[in-house]
């Protein structure tokens, strides 16, 4: 049967209601001066009268089960006219709005062919919009009700605000209490709830908190808001303290309560409490359904009790992907990556939010490859993935410098309009900085409508390590001027840049302003950054004093800076000094005695440096083996020093012997300063060949075409020989060499290195 009827309440676009909610808060004023004797009690009474009728008659459409069925229906009782029956039109109305197997639109349609809708109708009908997130429809239905002279009941308004967005509460939210109040139904504990969850979302949580303690009928429903609330804005110590004192009030609480303090006790490690909440459930107080379950394995893994989580798992008599995906997250979460990849490989179903927490697993773990293989395996599955997910396999390029994964996920991001949210978009950042292609951050960050302090950190970051000191610096003002306040991390990025740039009036100006303009105490990452700047500019004894005023004891990373700069000036006797610090620190510290072996090496004081090499021998330190990483075509592979691992080992060899010749014909002398053998200087210049960076370099080269760009990653800092090979390479060859060490960036063109030679 067609309809042709107009619809008599707006549909409204949900993404516009920068316009409509001022409107709709204009109309509400004036509602609110209704008075509510306006609206007759004997209609209610009606209205409850059919609602009742309707719950016991038998109807053919008790057995509906489709659209599909129901309009067949409908057209049958159109015949029969039974479609004018108050009952029928409640029963086919309610199905409409079933969120379920419903069809809103359709329930529209018939709802304005009703002359006098029921209360239980437009309650219904406000209920449908509210399931299916359309609270400026369900608005407008409510002020309709109210034009055409129908008055809201105890189910009225709990429906209608349990639909609205953050910007409808905190724009309307005051206006509806007044008109509750005005109706009489705030001492509905249903209606309490609800307000108190609309103004939570708003964020007026003094008023919410006011509201609950005011209530003279405080019932679970009302504790329940409050605590879930609570949860909602990370606030779990006050759930828990709720939860305390509704014991002592004698409220019994419902699976809602258990599994939102279950959840509480989860985010605060509270074993304690969270035990109490499971005792409830054994005591057959409280029936253990799945999602109370759930929250219980979730409340022992947070808790670090993955025994415990396993013994609720293996007893559950239902599990759903919920249950099976929180196992994985609970033994990423304690370092058990192969136990959750086992569990992830036995769930009989999987969603991307399981996916993503084997992939998050990963990245804890610094297992990158090992995440990117997972996305690949989520590809192959057809599962599509959602931002959170963007942003894991975005950090993951970013440790590996997989440039061109990240690229291709960011193209997929957009084809798929996969929501690229301020954290996608930070993301993207850090991946391109960190793969060393600065222009593409600077672009991601330049098409970024929305930005917070930790987009301007991402940049400034990325800028500093690769080179652009200056710029970073430029940005940071930019930062300030857009009225962004900069947190202790974007100083450790700014004072980098300071460090990597050689500013060091700048680098001492910062370090001030710091305290001066933003009230932040230095950490021993910020003096580290400091010691760094003063260390490698060459100020070794003011570098060495501010260690000696911190406020704090100086750490590894605070002495390895000084030790450093040490060597890079030859300073030999404050290096030792600096060594001594640091191995009382970290005994088992093999970096130490390499990089004191360099400088023993480097002044040719071949006595130390055998006596050196004897502590590390007795001790079993071992030096920690240089790695280098490249991607070419989407594979990530994988070098150490003197490696004839690799399937094409022959042709990286022979390349390797070729690079050998053309570097020295175009005027390459080896730099053995810094190999720790006392041997010839063919054997050292055999072992610097075959550290692992010239290896991905040979790679390279003979693996992709002329003019593309070659980009290494490596797990330690360069050495003085790969660094001046790499710069000739880049003339000789007219390749761009990009090198991401431990510490920074080389961009290497033309036989000159971004660096200027200073790292």
């Amino acid at each position: 049967m067609q309809f042709s009827i107009s619809l008599k309440t707006p549909f409204l676009n949900p993404f516009s209601s920068t316009i409509i909610v001022p409107i709709f808060i204009k109309k509400m004023i004036s509602m609110a001066s209704f008075n509510s004797n306006h609206f007759s009690s004997t209609i209610t009474h009606h209205h409850l009268a059919i609602e009742n009728n309707s719950s016991s008659s038998k109807s053919p459409l008790d057995s509906c089960k489709s659209m599909k069925h129901l309009k067949q229906l409908h057209s049958q009782m159109i015949r029969n006219g039974d479609i004018h029956d108050p009952i029928e039109q409640t029963r086919i109305i309610r199905f409409c709005c079933n969120h379920e197997v419903g069809d809103m639109d359709y329930a529209r349609i018939l709802f304005d062919q009703i002359p006098e809708p029921s209360l239980v109708i437009w309650n219904t009908m406000i209920q449908g919009y509210s399931q299916r997130k359309s609270p400026q429809s369900a608005a407008f239905l409510y002020l309709e009700m109210l034009e055409r002279g129908f008055g809201p009941d105890n189910y009225t308004f709990p429906s209608l605000l349990k639909a609205f967005t953050r910007e409808i509460a905190l724009d309307c939210g005051k206006g509806f209490h007044a008109q509750i109040v005005k109706f009489g139904l705030d001492s509905n504990v249903f209606v309490q709830s609800a307000l108190i969850c609309v103004y939570f979302l708003s964020g007026q949580i003094n008023i919410a908190r006011r509201l609950f303690d005011k209530s003279s009928k405080r019932d679970v429903v009302s504790w329940n808001a409050m605590i879930s609330g609570y949860n909602k804005i990370h606030c779990y110590e006050e759930s828990q303290k709720l939860f305390i004192e509704m014991e002592k009030e004698k409220v019994q609480p419902t699976v809602v309560t258990l599994v939102s303090i279950a959840s509480a006790c989860a985010k605060l490690k509270d074993l304690q409490t969270g035990t109490q909440v499971h005792q409830y459930v054994k005591d057959c107080r409280i029936e253990a359904t799945l999602k109370l379950e759930n929250a219980l394995v979730d409340m022992y893994a947070g808790c670090g009790r993955m025994d415990l989580s396993l013994e609720l798992f293996e007893n559950m008599k239902l599990r759903d992907v919920i249950t099976w995906t929180t196992m994985v997250n609970g033994f990423n979460n304690t370092g058990q990556v192969n136990r959750a990849r086992a569990f992830f490989n036995q769930m009989p179903e999987r969603d991307y939010v399981s996916w993503t927490a084997m992939t998050n697993g990963y990245l804890k773990a610094n297992r990158f490859k090992e995440a990117l293989e997972i996305f690949r395996e989520m590809q192959a599955a057809n599962i599509r993935p959602d931002q959170f997910t963007m942003v894991s396999i975005l950090t993951a390029c970013a440790q590996l410098g997989a440039l061109e994964v990240g690229e291709w996920i960011r193209v997929y991001i957009e084809k798929n309009k996969i929501k690229k949210d301020i954290f996608v978009g930070n993301a993207l950042i850090d991946m391109f900085s960190k793969c060393g292609d600065v222009e593409n951050a600077r672009k991601i960050f330049r098409e970024m409508t929305r930005r917070d302090k930790f987009t301007w950190t991402a940049i400034i970051h990325g800028l500093a390590v690769n080179g652009h000191g200056q710029e970073a610096l430029d940005l940071f003002c930019r930062m300030i001027g857009s009225s962004i306040t900069p947190d202790e991390v974007t100083y450790i990025g700014v004072l980098s840049a300071c460090t990597h740039a050689g500013l060091v009036e700048e680098g001492r100006e910062l370090f001030v302003r710091m305290i001066s303009d933003h009230g932040i105490e230095p950490n021993v990452s910020h003096y580290g950054c400091m010691v760094d700047l003063l260390g490698r500019a060459g100020k070794l004894r003011e570098a060495q004093e501010m260690i000696a005023n911190m406020p704090m004891k100086p750490n590894s990373i605070v002495w390895g800076s000084l030790l450093g700069a040490c060597r890079v000036h030859k300073d030999v006797d404050l290096a030792e000094m600096v060594a001594r610090n640091l191995l009382e620190l970290e005994p088992e510290n093999g970096a130490v005695y390499v990089l004191l072996s360099n400088l023993y090496a480097t002044c040719n004081r071949w006595d130390d440096l055998r006596k050196i090499r004897k502590i590390m021998t007795d001790k079993g330190i071992k030096k920690t083996p240089g790695c280098s990483l490249i991607e070419m075509n989407g594979v990530v592979h994988e070098f150490v020093a003197g490696d004839r691992s690799h399937s094409q080992s022959n042709e990286i060899y022979s390349k390797l012997d070729k690079m050998s010749r053309d570097l020295k014909l175009a005027g390459y002398v080896p730099d053995t300063s810094n190999v720790s053998l006392d041997v010839g200087e063919e054997e050292k210049e055999t072992a610097l060949y075959q550290h692992s960076e010239k290896l991905a370099i040979a790679f390279g080269l003979i693996s992709s075409g002329p003019g593309i760009t070659i980009r290494v990653v490596k797990n330690l800092r360069m050495c003085v020989d790969c660094h001046r090979a790499a710069k000739f390479i880049s003339r000789l060859y007219e390749r761009e060499v990009i090198v991401r060490d431990r510490l920074r960036f080389h961009h290497f063109r033309h036989g000159l290195c971004s660096c200027k030679d200073f790292w």
